[in-house]
């Protein structure tokens, strides 16, 4: 954690000269809108205005959850590994979702029931799942901690390969549980407010499922305003690996992208770790689940992408890929007012 101590605020410079080379394009001022201001945000990520995001890769946190014992969910945790499985061969939702726009997927055990003996899958868990938040804490704070940091490094590994932007995923039956849980602990609104059903409940099991986040709220006793306890006592380690990659995008200056519900409350968790963090996420998507956009909003971000989506594994985040190729192609190639002898537009958007 000594790691975050290098944040830095985003180079301003490189966002004015990005702005003005927008403002150069001959079209209506800020008439690409978020897409405009995302790529701005990336310049002043890498202190760079002449923007790409070739390399691109999504990282897909796998883990299981021991409040599934409590059967909120209609799959048990033979899935995460059985998904974590077709991510490695390719087949899964998020490879098929990523392959048009050219994403690399990798999925990382960061804390799974079942050890899978696939290369091809990165390692990095400390625990087979996390403990049962229904009745204890899911992990305890050092564990918190070690899986933060092994998402930093994950973070350090791909920026050396080249990598321009990243993409949060998760795979974790179980998630939107620990999900819901922390953000009615952070947002102070009721369980019922901000749960929803996940992979899908009938209305007597997602009503199983709100009593589930209630006690386990209530047997932890969780603290708002101390993160990593909070995380340590009803998160889960998908969560936390997460956490760490938006905190890897913020010491390793390289754009992080969110995702969905849960990979917004990771997000928000590292930013209160470190408010700085918030400099170095792109949002995507605006999740179906009912805190989605309540999570984005407390971190004073706009989802470009309003689809109902909550497939999860990073599939809406890849879904931002080819809408910032296409602002790309217009901002590096699209004529410019001097060169078409055009008048430039007038920027009264401060009128």
């Amino acid at each position: 954690m000594e790691r975050l101590c290098k944040i830095a605020e985003p180079d301003y410079l490189a966002m004015e000269l990005s702005e003005r080379k927008w403002n150069s394009v001959a079209k209506p001022i800020r008439s690409l809108g978020l897409l405009e201001k995302a790529v701005t945000k990336i310049a002043g990520i890498t202190g760079n205005a002449e923007v790409k995001i070739n390399k691109r890769c999504t990282v897909v946190m796998c883990a299981d959850n021991g409040v599934v014992a409590e059967g909120i969910s209609q799959s048990d945790s033979s899935v995460t590994s059985l998904v974590a499985e077709s991510i490695a061969n390719g087949r899964a939702n998020i490879n098929l979702i990523s392959k048009p726009y050219n994403i690399d997927v990798i999925a990382v055990d960061i804390g799974m029931k079942t050890d899978i003996d696939d290369e091809r899958i990165i390692k990095r868990k400390i625990s087979n799942g996390t403990e049962n938040i229904y009745s204890e804490s899911a992990m305890t704070e050092r564990q918190a901690e070690h899986v933060i940091a092994a998402g930093m490094d994950i973070v350090r590994d791909l920026k050396a390969k080249g990598y321009d932007i990243l993409i949060t995923g998760e795979m974790g039956i179980g998630n939107t549980t620990t999900a819901s849980a922390i953000a009615s602990v952070i947002l102070g609104e009721s369980v019922r407010n901000v749960t929803g059903c996940g992979a899908g409940l009938d209305k007597e099991r997602l009503e199983h499922k709100i009593h589930v986040i209630e006690h386990a709220i209530a047997v932890n006793k969780p603290d708002k305003n101390k993160p990593v306890e909070l995380l340590s006592k009803i998160g889960g380690f998908d969560i936390a690996g997460m956490t760490g990659l938006y905190l890897g995008g913020a010491v390793y200056r390289i754009p992080i992208v969110i995702d969905g519900f849960i990979s917004s409350v990771a997000a928000k968790i590292a930013c209160m770790i470190n408010p700085e963090a918030v400099n170095f996420m792109l949002c995507s998507h605006v999740s179906k689940e009912p805190a989605g956009i309540k999570m984005l909003e407390s971190m004073g971000l706009k989802a470009i992408i309003d689809g109902e989506l909550c497939l999860g594994e990073g599939t809406g985040g890849a879904m931002l890929i080819p809408l910032l190729d296409g602002a790309l192609s217009v901002y590096h190639s699209a004529h410019r007012f001097d060169e078409l002898k055009m008048e430039q537009y007038e920027d009264y958007s401060k009128c």
